[in-house]
C-alpha cells in the first residue's frame, strides 16, 4: 500500500493485504518479547473459563501482524506518523487467519513529505473485524528524498 509518492494516492483507493494464520508461537513469542503473559493469551485452564472459553491473541500482537502484512517501500515511507480510533473489536483465536483491508481517506501535504491517512480493517477468515483503526503514514513527495 504504502510503495508511491504522496501525489499518486487517491481518496477512496483500497488495497487487500495477504493473510496470514495466528499460531500458539506467535502467542507464546509475543508475550516473551513484550513480557505480557497475562493468563487470557497463555494459560490455556484460565481462559476456558473467561468470556471467549479459550486463549486469544494479544490486541497488540494482532495489529502488529497487520502492520507486517502492509507494504512499506524503502524510500518512500518517510515514518510511520500516528495511529487514532484503535479498536479491538471481535477475538482472534489460535488458528483465525487474518488479513488488512485499508482506505485512503484523508491526504496532507507536510513540509517534509505528506500524509496519506487510511482506514484500516483487519479481519478473520469468518469475514468479522478483529481490528478497526486510523492510521497515518508519512510518504515521500518525489523520489529524491
Amino acid at each position: 500500500m504504502f510503495d508511491r509518492i504522496f501525489s499518486n494516492y487517491q481518496i477512496g483507493e483500497t488495497w487487500e493485504s495477504r493473510r496470514r494464520t495466528i499460531t500458539e508461537a506467535d502467542l507464546v513469542m509475543f508475550s516473551a518479547f513484550s513480557g505480557d503473559w497475562y493468563p487470557l493469551h497463555t494459560d490455556r485452564e484460565w481462559a476456558q473459563k473467561g468470556p471467549f472459553g479459550q486463549r486469544i491473541a494479544h490486541g497488540m500482537l494482532i495489529l502488529s501482524v497487520a502492520t507486517g502484512l502492509m507494504v512499506f517501500k524503502p524510500g518512500i515511507v518517510l515514518a510511520f506518523y500516528g495511529i487514532d480510533r484503535l479498536r479491538f473489536i471481535k477475538p482472534t483465536y489460535i488458528q483465525d487467519t487474518i488479513g488488512v483491508h485499508m482506505e485512503v481517506t484523508d491526504k496532507e501535504e507536510k513540509l517534509s513529505g505528506g500524509v496519506v491517512t487510511c482506514a484500516m480493517k483487519v479481519t478473520k477468515q469468518t469475514g468479522e473485524s478483529v481490528v478497526q483503526a486510523t492510521i497515518k503514514i508519512l510518504v515521500a513527495k518525489d523520489l529524491t528524498v
